[in-house]
C-alpha cells in the first residue's frame, strides 16, 4: 500500500505543463492506447460520456490549426500526440435524444423501467439545475470532459510520459476546421480543450510549488 501511494505521488511530482517536447521520442501505440483507455473509463455525470477524443497526428492538419491555437504554438510542432477533447452539444444531451437513449439502453443496458426512471431524473436535472439553457448544458458537459483529461494526464505521468493542457485555442474556429475536414459535425459537438502528450526536451527549471495542505483544506 505504501509503495503504491508513493508511486502515485511521485507521478504527481513528475508531471508538469510541458511546453516543448523532444521530437526524437514518440509515444508507443501501446502506451497511448493505455492513456486513451483511462479517459474512456473516466466517470461522467449520469454516465453520459459526453466526450469524443480526436488525436491529431497529421502535420498538415497541425499546420492548419496553428493560427487558431495561439496557446499551443510550441506544443503543436513538437508533441508526440496531440489530443483534442470534444463535448456533445445540448441537442445531443436532451433527456430523450437518440444519443442518451441509445447510451442507456445499449451501453449501460438498463431495463426499460430503469431507463424511464433515470431519463425522468435527468430531465428534471436539466430543467431545474441547468434551466434547459443551451450554453449551461454545454458548459456542464465540458466539465465532464475535464475529468477525462485529468485522468489521462495522471495516467501518462505514472508511466513517465509528459503532457500539457491547453485552453488558449479558438474553440469555434477549431470546430469549423474539424467540421470541414469531416472529423466532427459542429452541430453535434463542440471543442472543450486540448492536451499535448510526449516526452520533455528538458527538465523543469524549478521544483513544483504548491500551497501547503493546511492552507487549502478545511476540516469541520
Amino acid at each position: 500500500m505504501e509503495d503504491k501511494k508513493n508511486e502515485i505521488l511521485s507521478a504527481y511530482q513528475f508531471r508538469h505543463a510541458c511546453k516543448v517536447f523532444d521530437t526524437n521520442q514518440k509515444i508507443s501505440d501501446e502506451n497511448f492506447h493505455f492513456i486513451l483507455e483511462t479517459g474512456r473509463l473516466s466517470p461522467s455525470s449520469f454516465g453520459l460520456e459526453p466526450w469524443r477524443f480526436v488525436v491529431v497526428q497529421e502535420q498538415e492538419l497541425r499546420e492548419k490549426l496553428k493560427p487558431v491555437a495561439g496557446g499551443a504554438q510550441r506544443q503543436l510542432p513538437t508533441s508526440s500526440h496531440l489530443l483534442f477533447i470534444l463535448t456533445r452539444r445540448e441537442s445531443e444531451l436532451k433527456f430523450d435524444s437518440e444519443y442518451v437513449t441509445k447510451l442507456m439502453k445499449e451501453v449501460q443496458k438498463m431495463p426499460e423501467e430503469v431507463v424511464k426512471f433515470v431519463s425522468n431524473m435527468y430531465r428534471m436535472f436539466t430543467e431545474i439545475e441547468l434551466e434547459n439553457n443551451e450554453q449551461l448544458i454545454y458548459e456542464w458537459a465540458c466539465k465532464q470532459s475535464y475529468i477525462a483529461m485529468g485522468n489521462m494526464m495522471t495516467a501518462a505521468a505514472q508511466i513517465g510520459i509528459d503532457s500539457c493542457p491547453v485552453e488558449g485555442i479558438d474553440r469555434e474556429k477549431v470546430a469549423s476546421i474539424f467540421h470541414d475536414e469531416g472529423i466532427m459535425n459542429k452541430h453535434e459537438f463542440g471543442v472543450a480543450c486540448l492536451v499535448a502528450f510526449g516526452y520533455r526536451s528538458e527538465d523543469p527549471h524549478r521544483q513544483k510549488t504548491r500551497q501547503s495542505i493546511e492552507e487549502i483544506v478545511v476540516w469541520r
